[in-house]
C-alpha cells in the first residue's frame, strides 16, 4: 500500500506539474506572438522542463521522508516511474511523426517538431541529473523549483482542483502497474528475448511497424 500511494502521489504531482508548465508554454506563445519555434528552442524548453519535473519529484521524495535524505528504494522507484513517464512522452511524439509521415507524406513542417537524437538526449540529462541530486541534493534547492512544489501541493490540497488531479493520478498509477505487469509478463514468457517475426509485407516503402527506427 505505501508503494501504491508513493506512485498515486506521483502521478498527482505530475498532472499538476504538467498543469502548469502548460500555462508557462501558453505565455510563451503569447510573448512571441505566435511565431513558430526553431529545433535548438523547442527542445531548450523541455529541457528545462523535464529539469524541474526531475527536481520537483526529488523534493517530492525528500518531503516524504520529513526533510531527510531520499532513500535508495525510494529514489529507485521515482527514477523508474520518471524513466516510463520520459519514454511514454517520447513514444507520442515518435508515434506524432510517424501519423504525419504517412497522412502528409512526410511534409518537413511536419519533421521539424521532432528530432531522436535531441529526445533521447533530453531524456539522459533529466534521469542524471536527479542521479545527481540524489549524491548531492543541495543542488535541488533553487527558488523556482521550491515554487513549482509549493504550488503543487497547495493544488492538490485545494477541494475541487485537487479532486480532479487525484483521478488523474489515480489513473497513472493504474497505467504504471499494467506496464510493470506486461513487462514481467513478457520476460517471464520469453517474448522480451525473441526476434519480431518479419511480416509480408514489410517491402513496402509506406509500411512502419513496431520495429522500425526514425532516424
Amino acid at each position: 500500500m505505501i508503494l501504491l500511494d508513493f506512485i498515486f502521489r506521483l502521478g498527482v504531482l505530475f498532472a499538476i506539474y504538467g498543469f502548469l508548465w502548460g500555462l508557462i508554454e501558453i505565455a510563451i506563445s503569447l510573448l512571441r506572438a505566435g511565431s513558430q519555434r526553431s529545433i535548438p528552442e523547442i527542445y531548450l524548453i523541455k529541457a528545462l522542463k523535464y529539469f524541474f519535473l526531475v527536481d520537483v519529484t526529488f523534493l517530492f521524495c525528500v518531503e516524504q521522508l520529513g526533510g531527510k535524505t531520499v532513500v535508495v528504494d525510494q529514489g529507485i522507484m521515482a527514477s523508474i516511474i520518471l524513466l516510463m513517464y520520459f519514454l511514454g512522452k517520447f513514444q507520442r511524439a515518435q508515434n506524432r511523426l510517424r501519423f504525419f509521415q504517412m497522412g502528409f507524406n512526410g511534409m518537413p513542417m511536419m519533421k521539424q517538431h521532432f528530432n531522436l537524437r535531441a529526445e533521447l538526449s533530453v531524456i539522459s540529462l533529466a534521469l542524471g541529473v536527479f542521479v545527481l541530486f540524489w549524491f548531492y541534493p543541495h543542488f535541488a534547492y533553487n527558488p523556482l523549483s521550491q515554487w513549482f512544489h509549493e504550488s503543487i501541493m497547495n493544488i492538490e490540497d485545494t477541494p475541487v482542483f485537487g479532486f480532479i488531479f487525484k483521478i488523474i493520478g489515480f489513473f497513472f498509477m493504474l497505467s504504471i502497474i499494467f506496464k510493470v505487469v506486461n513487462a514481467f509478463t513478457l520476460i517471464l514468457s520469453g517474448s522480451a528475448f525473441k526476434n519480431p517475426t518479419p511480416k509480408e509485407d514489410d517491402s513496402s516503402d509506406d509500411h512502419f511497424d513496431d520495429y522500425e527506427e526514425i532516424s
